[in-house]
């Protein structure tokens, strides 16, 4: 109890170390999240929509990797953006960039394949309407991605929630240092590691808060959406 009044008395003082954590957080995995929406909805839209040879193969791939290990990921993101990797001459590796790119290949086959459900649910309930009104496959892919907007809030709150409990691979690739890459979720390890209780307990009460916050604000959003468009 002493623990959980102390961690109150942090997030109620505005403590600028734990703020600072919770914006870097936010930054962090809301990039992660609109990068991977970018890349995932119209990946899983077209394989929705496409025929091609192996498409079951990708699909069985695609759903595989939603459960991408993330101590994997970050390995392999880490390998890349080292000195002698392919992307070491960018020089972002322990920076918050580099946690971006590992959260987003995390993220993105989670948002890929739960568009792609989606998506292939429409299309099989307005296959007639779209084939009649002559429209290309860019112009499809369009049209159920605009009709399974709100549907679609759920695949980015999903793909939120694992960027934001993520833990394993941006501390490979940030290096939990203090001031730059250190987020709610590795400073939670580091300091329960280290006995500080309250600093931990304080961010995990600001990390739920945050995650029940987003989630009723895209809830919000997707009802006031559906009843504007009738």
């Amino acid at each position: 109890m002493p623990n959980d009044a102390t961690a109150l008395q942090l997030v109620l003082s505005g403590d600028p170390a734990l703020f600072a954590i919770v914006r870097l957080s936010l930054y962090v995995s809301l990039s992660a999240v609109v990068l991977a929406a970018l890349i995932g909805i119209p990946l899983g839209a077209w394989i929705a929509l496409t025929r091609f040879p192996g498409r079951q193969g990708v699909i069985v791939l695609l759903n595989a990797l939603m459960g991408l290990p993330p101590v994997v990921v970050g390995l392999a993101v880490y390998l890349a953006l080292s000195r002698s990797g392919p992307l070491g001459s960018f020089g972002l590796l322990f920076t918050a960039p580099a946690m971006i790119i590992a959260q987003t290949v995390l993220v993105t086959p989670i948002i890929a394949a739960l568009t792609r459900q989606t998506i292939e649910d429409l299309w099989i309930e307005y296959r007639d309407e779209l084939t009649a009104m002559n429209l290309g496959p860019i112009g499809r892919v369009a049209t159920l991605i605009w009709d399974a907007r709100f549907s679609l809030v759920t695949a980015l709150l999903a793909g939120f929630g694992r960027a934001a409990a993520e833990v394993g691979a941006i501390i490979i690739v940030g290096g939990n240092i203090e001031g730059f890459t250190r987020t709610m979720t590795t400073a939670i390890a580091l300091e329960t590691s280290k006995g500080d209780l309250p600093l931990a307990v304080g961010l995990g009460l600001v990390l739920i808060a945050i995650v029940i916050a987003v989630n009723a604000l895209a809830w919000t959003a997707r009802r006031a959406g559906e009843r504007l468009a009738g």
